[in-house]
Parts: C-alpha cells; sequence; structure tokens
C-alpha cells in the first residue's frame, strides 16, 4: 500500500510543478500587480473556462509570456487588452467591452429580468380578476 501511495505521489509532482509560474516577479510592484491581474481577466482559449493565470496549457503559458512582455515593454492595460482582442477576439476577456457585437451578451441579462416582471405581473392580474369563493360556496359544490 506504501509502495502504490509513494508512486502516486511521486506521478504528480510533474503535475504540481507544471502549475507554477516559473517567471521572477517584476521589477516594478505596479507593473507586477497589472500582470497578476491581467492573468485572471484573460481567458484560457483551450481551457476556455479558466484564466491564463489558472491554466496549465501550452497555450495559455504563452499568453502569459506575452503578457508580461507587454507590461514590461510599458504598455497599460487597455492597450494589452486591445492587443490581445484584435488577436484573439472579444472572448479571450471574461469580462469583453461593450460593442455592437457583445451588446446582446451584456443586456440580456436585464432583458431577461424585463421579460420575466412583465410574465409574473400579467399572471398577478389576471389571476385577481378571478372570482373570490368562500368556504360555504365549496361546501355547497361538493354537497351536490
Amino acid at each position: 500500500m506504501k509502495r502504490w501511495l509513494t508512486w502516486l505521489v511521486l506521478l504528480m509532482i510533474p503535475i504540481a510543478v507544471s502549475a507554477i509560474d516559473v517567471d521572477e516577479p517584476l521589477a516594478d510592484p505596479g507593473q507586477q500587480a497589472l500582470y497578476e491581474q491581467l492573468t485572471e481577466e484573460v481567458r484560457c482559449l483551450v481551457c476556455q473556462n479558466q484564466t491564463i493565470g489558472d491554466s496549465t496549457a501550452p497555450l495559455a503559458a504563452d499568453l502569459r509570456r506575452e503578457v508580461r512582455k507587454l507590461v514590461e515593454a510599458g504598455n497599460d492595460e487597455g492597450e494589452i487588452k486591445t492587443f490581445l482582442t484584435d488577436r484573439y477576439g472579444d472572448f479571450v476577456l471574461y469580462k469583453p467591452r461593450f460593442t455592437a457585437s457583445t451588446a446582446l451578451l451584456w443586456l440580456a441579462p436585464g432583458l431577461l429580468l424585463l421579460g420575466g416582471g412583465a410574465w409574473l405581473w400579467r399572471i398577478v392580474t389576471r389571476r385577481a380578476q378571478l372570482p373570490v369563493t368562500t368556504e360555504e360556496e365549496d361546501l355547497a359544490e361538493l354537497d351536490r
């Protein structure tokens, strides 16, 4: 049993090592903070449900390196996001910009909420117009 557990732990070491960002932190704390923020806002295009900071996919590592180079070059957040969206499309950002192509994405929750409220209001007003029977009328109906 111990031998099996040892082999399992040894086999898991490469997985843990590959998840570590091996680059040293940037010299400027502001740039490091921007880099970390961007790695949490950019989607891994392979995993699609992870950020590039969380993903171990090779493409995510490439994107992390690209973002790091752009941050080191002195680009600001807007320039880096514009670069990424021009290259990979709006899907690369977890919080895409409001444009004509993403309008439905941003407006859909509000539209669904309004539609649901209108539907609920219609049901409530229709039920309010139904006649109300008393308990005596209900008992009389049962006796017939």
